[in-house]
């Protein structure tokens, strides 16, 4: 019977005690990846063996190195190709890799160039050679490195030498090892069930703690994650969403409409997308039409116009529209004909203009616009709809500036502040929609118009920290931003709406609170004196239920995060604490002693944490109660299991589950998003979304340590990494506040 290669390991590391996968595959004259393939599926039975990777370079000879060892370098190859009475160049130069070999042979001194018959003619200066190339290339292929360095870098050069890196695997006995390789059952089959063998089979525990397999799904652009933001605001508030189908206008709509002269620069072919096919549109109201030529060029309802021939060939012109207000357009004039009636509309959808590409503009791009037509509406009242609308999105530091529009007088330009920039930034324009424009469409001479608009992509950028549009919009757009862009929550601030209320009703609340106060407090006395007189014992928030929990970490891996977990709990209610090594464990670290400072005998008996070290990798598992015997496997899922203890035990800690669903959900994304990270060995990518997160904030979660904070440190902890600015700041932030809960200067 033949003996499998992960039986033949086995009993190698029986007889010697020791291997090495590398030697392994030289020794057996096996294919190195068959090695690794039989040392991974012994892994798989748990811990028969212990591997420890490693690496190491050395140097090969290419095909061409090969090549050279075999039949000689390429400049001794030209030398023997020189007869005794000499060669025509051009012949010589025939032979394969003949410019390398003769300039070689050259600076060698080996030959020499007679040009006195008129013929270059190449000849031989010595009468025999050493080719040293051959000679170290043949020795290194057979094992023998007697090679300077200063000669492997000349044949790197060459391209006859590489510097390849190896990676081994060091293997010996594990804590469970065995001879006899017996691999449990992964799967129930109809068949076990049926013939009864199940009973006799061994079954591979559930992992119940594993992440499992993401299903394969699209992922929304942050683009689309803020429109639907901005289009429930919208909504909310009232508004109607208009038709925005047409990319395609006529000019008569995207700027005569709108009291936009035709010689205005914004008409220029330097600044708008005009069609070649169709070319003009020909379609349009002609009462309508009428009315505006004459507005334009003769004036009309108290406006002087522009005194200009108008003319219809402008105004028929087809272009990619410049703006969404030609939706509007259409919409206010499609209202005058029904009968006007108060209404607020918006859209969101696609403009064009001819523009310079820089960090913060586009040719193509999205337009927020929003209408309010009414009666005898003010200034005012447009400044503090767009401070409402704003406040809604989450942007508060706003400032108007003065402007000029062909259809809205007055008109007003608006700023945001940009936190990543670090400078105002322009996020949309607004105004009152002027009589030119509304009155030709047959409006009521009382009505006022609001209009604003913004673009899709500012306020985009200011909420998800990007500095260049052409990181969110384009060919350079990482799709991994877009995966792992998290949902657009924007920072609506439910304390605010108290902050403004008056001081009056401030101080009534506060003085209502005291009064519900005083009166709770009355009830806990009554209460206390009950239990006294009926003797029932006093009980206390630590005394809510046994916690007793027994963890099994590696101490080559030493949860960070758990044990600032628990010496959180420890100083909120009083853990008994203890730790100890396994009997499988040969070789106690200097580093770990212990996990606490001393071992507690002094707390409460119903509160208990033993740590027991044993050789398990990243596995960290924890038994809750030996009793109920329920398992919790993985460092982020006990840090879950320990935060819900820490709040059930201290009803006054809300740092996790007893925060709004937002925060909490926000913290499960950054305990999966750093375990992930962890688990891939891709720390760059969460260091570059850390860093945007933490631009407006302390800590990851806003201003206050949450769980999310102390494990995220405790995977970087590790990690020698150069931080970013706010990422280093935060880091030295939470190292200080974790060493202070250890009891550490």
């Amino acid at each position: 019977m033949s003996v499998t290669l992960p039986e033949k390991i086995l009993q190698y590391l029986d007889s010697k005690g020791k291997g090495d996968s590398l030697l392994l595959a030289d020794e057996w004259k096996e294919d190195s990846q068959k090695i690794v393939g039989a040392i991974k599926s012994l892994e798989a039975l748990g811990n028969v063996i212990a591997v420890e990777q490693y690496t190491r370079k050395q140097w090969e000879l290419t095909a061409e190195g090969k090549l050279v060892a075999e039949k000689g370098s390429h400049e001794a190859v030209v030398y023997n190709a020189v007869p005794d009475k000499g060669i025509p160049q051009p012949e010589l130069m025939k032979a394969p890799n003949a410019k390398v070999g003769f300039s070689k042979a050259m600076s060698a001194g080996w030959i020499v160039m007679d040009k006195s018959s008129g013929q270059p003619i190449i000849k031989k200066k010595v009468a025999s050679i050493d080719d040293v190339v051959q000679i170290n290339l043949s020795q290194l292929q057979k094992g023998v490195d007697k090679i300077s360095d200063e000669q492997k870098q000349e044949y790197k050069k060459r391209k006859l030498l590489q510097e390849v890196v190896v990676k081994g695997f060091h293997l010996s006995k594990g804590p469970e090892f065995n001879l006899s390789i017996s691999k449990p059952e992964t799967d129930l089959t109809p068949e076990m069930i049926a013939q009864g063998t199940w009973k006799s089979k061994q079954f591979k525990e559930y992992n119940l703690g594993a992440l499992g397999v993401p299903p394969p799904c699209g992922h929304l652009h942050p683009l689309l994650k803020v429109r639907a933001e901005f289009r429930q605001i919208f909504l909310e508030m009232g508004f109607t969403e208009m038709p925005t189908n047409n990319y395609v206008e006529s000019s008569f709509w995207n700027f005569d409409a709108l009291f936009q002269p035709q010689q205005h620069p914004a008409r220029d072919a330097h600044d708008t997308f005009f069609l070649s096919d169709p070319k003009e549109s020909s379609n349009f109201p002609m009462d309508y039409l009428e009315k505006v030529k004459t507005v334009h060029s003769k004036g009309g309802h108290g406006s002087q116009g522009y005194g200009y021939d108008w003319k219809i060939g402008e105004a028929q012109k087809n272009l990619l529209r410049t703006h969404s207000t030609a939706v509007s357009a259409r919409m206010l004039h499609k209202l005058a004909k029904e009968g006007f009636r108060p209404v607020k509309y918006f859209s969101i959808d696609r403009v064009f203009r001819n523009e310079t590409l820089d960090a913060t503009h586009l040719a193509e791009f999205h337009q927020v616009e929003g209408v309010i037509a009414d009666y005898d509406l003010g200034l005012s009242g447009l400044i503090g709809v767009l401070y409402e609308f704003f406040k809604k999105l989450g942007i508060e530091k706003l400032y108007f500036k003065p402007a000029y529009n062909p259809y809205t007088e007055p008109s007003m330009e608006i700023f945001s502040y940009h936190e990543g920039l670090k400078k105002w930034i322009e996020i949309g324009n607004s105004g009152m929609f002027r009589p030119e424009m509304l009155l030709p469409m047959g409006l009521p001479e009382n009505v006022n118009i609001y209009g604003w608009g913004l673009s899709l992509e500012r306020p985009t950028m200011i909420k998800y920290g990007i500095n260049n549009i052409r990181d969110l919009v384009g060919p350079k757009v990482d799709l991994q931003m877009v995966h792992d862009s998290p949902i657009c929550r924007l920072d609506k601030d439910d304390d605010q709406a108290e902050e403004q209320q008056p001081l009056s009703a401030v101080n009534a609340l506060e003085k209502e609170w005291d009064n519900i106060t005083k009166r709770i407090e009355k009830l806990q006395a009554t209460v206390k004196s009950l239990q006294s007189k009926l003797g029932v014992p006093q009980q206390t928030s630590a005394d809510c239920g046994k916690f007793d929990v027994t963890i099994f970490a590696d101490p080559m891996h030493p949860p960070h995060s758990i044990i600032t977990l628990i010496n959180m709990l420890d100083e909120k209610i009083g853990v008994r604490k203890s730790s100890h090594c396994h009997s499988s464990l040969k070789l106690r670290p200097d580093h770990l002693k212990t996990i606490f400072d001393h071992q507690s005998s002094d707390k409460p008996p119903n509160n208990s944490v033993t740590v027991i070290w044993k050789s398990v990798g990243t596995n960290l598992e924890m038994v809750v109660s030996p009793v109920a015997n329920v398992k919790v496997t993985g460092e982020v899922n006990v840090l879950r299991y320990l935060s819900r203890v820490l709040e059930a035990k201290s009803p006054d800690f809300n740092w996790y589950e007893r925060l709004p669903a937002e925060q909490s959900s926000q913290i499960d994304y950054w305990l999966d998003k750093a375990h992930n990270a962890m688990l891939k060995s891709d720390t760059q990518s969460l260091l570059k979304t850390l860093d945007q997160q933490l631009i407006n904030r302390k800590f990851i979660i806003g201003n206050d340590l949450s769980p999310a904070d102390i494990f995220v440190v405790s995977v970087l902890s590790n990690l020698n990494l150069k931080l970013p600015r706010n990422v280093d700041k935060w880091y030295k932030q939470c190292t200080q506040l974790r060493l202070s809960i250890l009891g550490k200067k």
